[in-house]
């Protein structure tokens, strides 16, 4: 299962996306996650804000998306080192995304 298979399907994070152009959605946060692994693509904490500025996201859905991430990285075989890397810049742009 992909993690989008399990962002849709999960009860609390799900619904963050009914509306939303999942390939177009897909491919920003490909290019998100390549960033945050060194590569050519780039995103600013300013790009990151204004896109989720108008959902209100908790801790606890933010928590809920890690979990889904690692789980999901973990499945590919994406290396432990690499997924720590991952969340840890998830875990940087918290405070980007989550009310108050």
């Amino acid at each position: 299962m992909t993690l989008y298979d399990k962002l849709l399907d999960d009860d609390d994070v799900g619904p963050f996306f009914d509306d939303v152009d999942m390939p177009k959605l897909i491919d920003h946060q490909t290019k998100f996650v390549s960033s945050l692994m060194g590569g050519p693509a780039s995103f600013t904490d300013t790009h990151i804000e204004n896109a989720h500025k108008h959902l209100t996201i908790y801790d606890g859905h933010f928590d809920k998306l890690k979990g889904l991430v690692s789980e999901t990285l973990g499945e590919f075989g994406v290396d432990e080192q690499d997924i720590d890397t991952v969340l840890a810049a998830f875990e940087m742009r918290r405070s980007l995304l989550v009310e108050g």
